[in-house]
């Protein structure tokens, strides 16, 4: 029997199929790209859709470049121009066209400088060149702004008025530099170390008007971006429009979208601190007023404690005291005195009741022996012709005894 050989089965791909699988396998093999060319066969339907050719000296490539990337171009793509395109590796599948879909586009000089931009960018901020916490602050009332920029440009001219409206009184010196061409980064950096070795400003505002990316290319600069984080004093940078972006902004210690924005951010608004010194001014009169009425009421309590506590008011009191004291003790004398007077004329009334004095006025006498002063109470103690004393209520009598 014959051995018979089963032919595999056939995968047979249909033109879609193949289509589809080619344009996943593109898409999914490329990364969004950088690519530079020339185009060609530029057209722009009512869709708003660009569809154009991207060619060097040797191949070209179908692209498109659909109408929610492209409002945002800042130049009108034409044929013939050299552009710098990001984009992705895709197929336009109902022709098999292999194609590009770009995103973003820009001419081809910008390109140069973007990649440059982006660069440099790159570079500093990873060495923390742009770090949040070295930037300092900018002083609330500047005694000087220095301005480093062109003297003829607008941006001066616009920086000035803005001072002139807001805060007059702020003297400015203008460091005077190119701000673009071949020698502006070189005395950009200048100018800088300049105003740093002469520390008469408090705060410098670097600035021109706007420009192309190759206008403010001196901005770019790594030179002046390091120039500008190693100021001692702040810098502003005013630099172009708002929606322009230099290396030096973010080395600065202050970005502002314009140079008059940055004139209003350095600069007090006068009429503002008129009215704010206006406030501080009555607050602070409400709280000396209060103060003061604190500090009578203290005064006039220490006043009324130190009349109390005050030696003169003890001494004052002790005198008092002094006084009742010794006014006590003149009555309790007296009363003492009266008392003993009254006791000794009680006494002496009682004396006189028993005194012999009052005996002899009754026509008693007290007859006494010459040598003695003893009254004689007998008869017995005399001798005839002895001498004896009578003493009577008024006077004495000597008289000699004859008879007993």
């Amino acid at each position: 029997m014959r051995d018979q050989l089963t032919a595999p089965e056939r995968d047979i791909y249909s033109i879609s199929r193949l289509n589809d699988e080619v344009s996943r396998l593109l898409s999914g093999s490329f990364p969004l790209l950088w690519i530079e060319g020339e185009i060609s066969n530029f057209s722009q339907p009512r869709s708003g859709h660009m569809y154009f050719s991207l060619k060097d000296a040797t191949a070209q490539v179908r692209a498109a470049m659909f109408r929610n990337n492209n409002l945002f171009l800042r130049f009108k793509p034409e044929t013939g121009m050299q552009v710098l395109v990001r984009a992705r590796v895709s197929l336009y599948e109902p022709r098999g066209d292999y194609q590009l879909i770009v995103e973003h586009m820009e001419e081809a000089g910008d390109g140069a400088l973007r990649r440059a931009f982006e660069q440099i960018k790159q570079k500093l901020q990873a060495e923390g060149l742009f770090a949040s916490e070295n930037k300092l602050a900018l002083p609330e009332y500047p005694q000087r702004l220095g301005i480093i920029t062109s003297p003829t440009g607008a941006a001066i001219r616009d920086v000035l008025s803005v001072l002139k409206r807001r805060y007059p009184r702020l003297p400015v010196l203008i460091y005077p530099v190119a701000v673009q061409g071949d020698s502006a980064a070189r005395e950009i950096v200048q100018a800088l170390r300049l105003a740093n070795q002469r520390a008469d400003c408090d705060v410098l505002l670097l600035t021109r008007g706007g420009g192309s990316l190759e206008d403010l290319q001196a901005f770019n600069d790594e030179s002046v971006a390091r120039a500008v984080a190693a100021s001692s004093i702040p810098v502003v940078c005013g630099i172009g429009h708002e929606i322009d972006y230099t290396i030096a902004d973010f080395a600065a210690d202050l970005r502002a979208p314009t140079p008059s924005a940055a004139a209003e951010l350095i600069s007090p608004d006068t009429t503002q601190l008129q009215q704010r010194l206006m406030q501080r001014q009555s607050a602070l009169q409400r709280a000396i007023e209060h103060w003061l009425t604190d500090q009578i009421e203290t005064v006039g309590a220490l006043q009324k404690r130190l009349q109390r506590l005050h030696p003169q008011q003890k001494l004052n009191s002790q005198n008092q005291r002094l006084d009742e004291l010794e006014n006590r003790l003149q009555r309790a004398l007296q009363t003492l005195l009266q008392k003993k007077q009254d006791f000794m004329n009680s006494l002496l009334r009682s004396l006189d009741t028993v005194s012999p004095l009052n005996t002899l006025k009754r026509g008693y006498a007290i007859v006494t022996q010459s040598n003695t002063e003893q009254p004689l109470i007998s008869s017995n103690h005399v001798i005839v012709g002895e001498k004896l004393n009578v003493r009577l209520a008024e006077g004495r009598l000597q008289v000699k005894v004859e008879k007993k």
